[in-house]
């Protein structure tokens, strides 16, 4: 089994790529040799000799310190700033499962963990022509457990239960929840917590301050949620992270 997580989210600029990028940061520090890998990114610019390049990919390599070389973090690179299935119809080359499952798996042969980042909230169409792609058939391609970020502020409450709901019914493994944006003290976003959790069921493994430098989460639990071989225990975690 390939160890790494899946990181997804409650919608679009809510945060994954800086959270993914931290996590990949705080991997790195521990002395894991940790790679970036996104299948399908929009909205990106070309750099001063007209290639296209990954501005997530950029910028976790960027933050996170990472060696790994820009061109094998992300197969599938689109210029037109929309959901990967339609820059695709417009720009051609849509995403095929195989060819994404390959890089990944180059990558798992080089990497001690993978750490995987996802397109826009769960519910995106990765292709949708001739054949349907959506978000979670790259999850389950990869057979990746998965770690939610949600803003921490007004209504994530009822964006993170919808958003857990739908990948429980879809049978994805959710290992935690990761509040964004998070202001420690504020009496809602700290309520915010609180339900998020007593909804879900689920730990909030992390909370990131808009201008942190780093994530705040113990060694063994982030090698614990990317670990697939391991019987996953969220009582253990959430007794870890309330020490």
């Amino acid at each position: 089994m390939y160890n790494g997580i899946f990181v997804t989210g409650t919608g679009t600029d809510i945060g994954k790529t800086f959270v993914t990028a931290l996590l990949v940061k705080k991997l790195r520090e521990i002395g894991n040799n940790t790679a970036y890998f996104k299948a399908a990114v929009s909205g990106n610019e070309r750099d001063e000799n007209g290639k296209l390049i990954s501005g997530d990919a950029a910028y976790v390599k960027k933050i996170s310190g990472i060696s790994q070389p820009l061109e094998t973090m992300c197969p599938y690179i689109y210029e037109t700033a929309v959901s990967p299935h339609l820059a695709s119809r417009i720009e051609g080359e849509p995403v095929v499962l195989s060819n994404v499952k390959a890089q990944y798996e180059k990558l798992c042969g080089e990497y001690d963990q993978v750490i995987c980042e996802g397109s826009g909230g769960i519910v995106c169409p990765i292709r949708y022509d001739d054949e349907n792609i959506m978000l979670e058939d790259i999850i389950k391609t990869l057979g990746l457990p998965t770690v939610i970020v949600a803003d921490a502020g007004l209504g994530t409450i009822n964006s993170v239960v919808l958003t857990c709901e739908y990948m429980k019914a879809h049978g994805l493994d959710i290992r935690g929840l990761i509040l964004n944006n998070f202001h420690k003290g504020d009496v809602m976003e700290e309520d915010n917590k609180l339900m998020c959790e007593k909804l879900t069921g689920l730990p909030v493994i992390a909370c990131v301050g808009e201008n942190d430098t780093d994530i705040d989460i113990s060694e063994d639990v982030l090698k614990r949620i990317c670990d697939r071989g391991e019987k996953y225990d969220l009582v253990s975690i959430r007794s870890d992270e309330n020490t």
